[in-house]
């Protein structure tokens, strides 16, 4: 494939680790979800088959399920991998809700600190306890290869990195998305831990949700089962997320870091990942997975034009 698709109208185009955005003249967007794979900050050097198709699926099954509370740029998947909606110009925020005390903000407790991003953590927590009630703890959004940072809502305001409007609207749909986020888990069996949104102004400047929602790329997940055993007894808790490519890494030898090298990705270890990722979508949507066939370069580009 080239660089990128010829697609009528193109604006400008993004490639990420794993995804090409396509912006339009006509304020349309066209994310095609890749099956490249990342860890450690580094593009692995083989696709893994349907893996776009289950983050896309994923994703659109969210955005669909919460459009009527909180309005968003999806409008339609003409393909499992591909979807097309609204561009919008983003805020610089990331905001991070958390239902547990784990990940960063563990480790920022766990350093004595009793407030994170401005908001006061209680004392008596243990790692992955749930906090009293979700709370937002933002980051920037720096530029690609710019480490985020965390930041309160005072400092937000502050660099005008949002109106006070705006951050009303922001938290609200923010507690709204996590809180609907909350109970479709609860529906799969599991616990929606932690996760980011990110949002942005339509050409109308209405505040949409952007990017990805819920998936296991932007989101914490423990299994239900078992966790108030795990927790009395000081255990790990099982978590749903991509984290068994990350330690079939590290088993290897690979962190990502200077004079490491990629352990061979057979085609059994490619078929592994693609079933786990599988197995991903089913368990957190309900809906059974489909393989299909992959169109050509040609076909692709003729079902994108015909729906744009």
């Amino acid at each position: 494939m080239t660089e990128h698709l010829p697609i009528e109208g193109l604006k400008s185009f993004y490639r990420g680790k794993v995804r090409d955005v396509y912006f339009l003249e006509n304020d349309k967007i066209i994310m095609i979800a890749s099956d490249r794979i990342s860890a450690f900050d580094v593009v692995l050097p083989r696709l893994i088959p349907y893996k776009g198709s289950v983050l896309n699926g994923i994703a659109a099954h969210f955005l669909q399920a919460t459009a009527t509370q909180v309005p968003n740029w999806y409008e339609h998947s003409p393909l499992p991998f591909v979807s097309i909606g609204k561009s919008a110009k983003p805020f610089k925020i990331e905001m991070v809700v958390r239902g547990y005390l784990a990940g960063h903000a563990w480790r920022t407790y766990k350093s004595g600190q009793r407030i994170l991003c401005g908001v006061p953590l209680p004392e008596g927590l243990r790692e992955n306890d749930p906090l009293p009630q979700p709370i937002i703890t933002p980051t920037t959004k720096e530029a690609v290869g710019t480490h985020d940072e965390d930041i309160s809502a005072e400092e937000i305001l502050a660099r005008g990195l949002a109106t006070a409007e705006e951050w009303e609207v922001l938290r609200h749909y923010a507690l709204t998305l996590f809180d609907i986020g909350t109970r479709m888990a609860a529906e799969r069996g599991l616990i929606l831990v932690d996760t980011k949104y990110e949002f942005g102004k339509d050409s109308s400047g209405r505040i949409i949700l952007i990017d990805e929602v819920h998936t296991p790329d932007s989101s914490r997940y423990f299994y239900a089962e078992g966790y108030e055993e795990r927790q009395s007894r000081g255990e790990p808790q099982q978590q749903l997320s991509k984290e068994f490519v990350r330690q079939w890494l590290i088993e290897n030898g690979f962190q990502g870091r200077p004079g490491e090298v990629i352990p061979e990705m057979t085609d059994q270890k490619v078929e592994e990942i693609s079933q786990r990722y599988i197995q991903l979508y089913e368990l957190i949507t309900g809906k059974p997975f489909t393989r299909f066939q992959y169109p050509t370069q040609e076909e692709l580009l003729e079902i994108i034009h015909q729906s744009i």
